[in-house]
């Protein structure tokens, strides 16, 4: 699910604008499992331009109130969640916390850092979703903490099925600014890859491990 197309299509415009997304079918990428890929996206980009930081947090913000209502934190998911979720948490005035991948080595050994109280209800920030995987631990590590996840927002979703099982069965929703189809559709548009580049591309997300460029 989507924010709003209109919008949706400019943030796609951006992150291809500013190469947060790179699409290169003829020149793959290879993805630290091994994969290859005609993509790659770094969202942590979007952080270096204030025009499009603002404009994905006030995205952020509007997603949160209009699919989840005014929670009572806000949580990222480190690494490319955690400065998103603080400034998603400042412009809607809420208390921040975010999720290590794992729990720290020596101290308080906290997997979630900052403060927050068991029933509070959290909305989680993330930039990426690829299978969910990493974004789902954090949610049940804060469901094991006693928070109450009302559900995900992130700003990119490729859209594989295997993210959408693993989601509802973690029974959390999730919304993204944008995602995988409008980006193609917005790459076409503005002839930044050709129809043959297209097809490629969405053989590619069908099925990541047996894709030929």
């Amino acid at each position: 699910m989507i924010l709003n197309e209109d919008k949706a299509l400019k943030v796609a415009e951006f992150l291809l604008q500013i190469k947060a997304i790179k699409l290169q079918p003829n020149d793959p990428f290879t993805w630290a499992s091994g994969i290859k890929s005609p993509i790659y996206c770094d969202n942590r980009v979007t952080l270096s331009f204030p025009n499009i930081r603002t404009f994905i947090r006030q995205g952020y913000a509007e997603a949160v109130l209009d699919f989840y209502g005014k929670p009572d934190i806000i949580a990222g998911v480190a690494t490319g969640g955690i400065a998103q979720g603080a400034l998603v948490a400042q412009e809607l005035g809420l208390p921040f916390i975010y999720v290590r991948s794992e729990a720290k080595k020596h101290g308080m050994t906290n997997l979630i850092e900052g403060h927050f109280e068991e029933g509070q209800k959290v909305v989680v920030i993330e930039d990426l979703i690829s299978t969910g995987g990493s974004s789902l631990k954090a949610v049940d590590a804060m469901r094991e903490a006693g928070l109450d996840v009302k559900g995900l927002i992130a700003i990119f979703t490729y859209g594989f099925n295997v993210a959408e099982i693993n989601f509802s069965q973690a029974k959390c929703p999730y919304v993204t600014l944008t995602n995988y189809d409008i980006l193609l559709d917005h790459a076409r548009e503005a002839n930044l890859v050709s129809e043959e580049d297209i097809k490629s591309l969405s053989e590619w997300r069908k099925n990541p491990s047996k894709w030929k460029n």
